[in-house]
């Protein structure tokens, strides 16, 4: 390929960003609940990435935690990588999906077993910089 050069974009952020400016990142195989993640991502979903740091810093779910280490990684992608000032990015997308299960037998009464359902999440968080800085009041 000398006459044209190769784009190095991934899937993955052709189908998150296209080619907006932005970054993002991704915890695979979380060890908690989709449905518990979704409750704390939906806290930060639109949110600038000062108020969500605080919104996430003080949660009282579990995940929270989960999910502000991978905030703090797409913000430092978006810094490091995309050369963006971390002042002006907002959280625009915030996905959870479910992962893998895995599958554990409890015992019961009357030599009977059960199934423990151990579900794990894809936790993906996107920043992008703020659109709506000269508009507005």
């Amino acid at each position: 390929m000398p006459t044209t050069q190769r784009n190095r974009t991934s899937a993955r952020r052709e189908s998150l960003l296209g080619d907006q400016p932005g970054a993002f990142a991704t915890a695979r195989h979380t060890r908690i609940t989709p449905m518990k993640a979704r409750r704390v991502v939906d806290l930060v979903r639109g949110l600038p990435v000062e108020e969500a740091r605080n919104v996430l810093a003080f949660a009282p779910q579990a995940a929270a935690e989960t999910v502000l280490k991978v905030l703090e990684s797409a913000i430092a992608n978006a810094e490091t990588t995309e050369g963006l000032d971390a002042g002006d990015l907002v959280v625009s997308k915030a996905l959870v999906d479910e992962g893998p299960t895995m599958k554990r037998w409890r015992p019961r009464a009357q030599g009977r077993a059960t199934r423990i359902n151990k579900r794990t999440s894809h936790i993906t968080l996107v920043v992008q910089p703020d659109e709506t800085d000269g508009e507005g009041a």
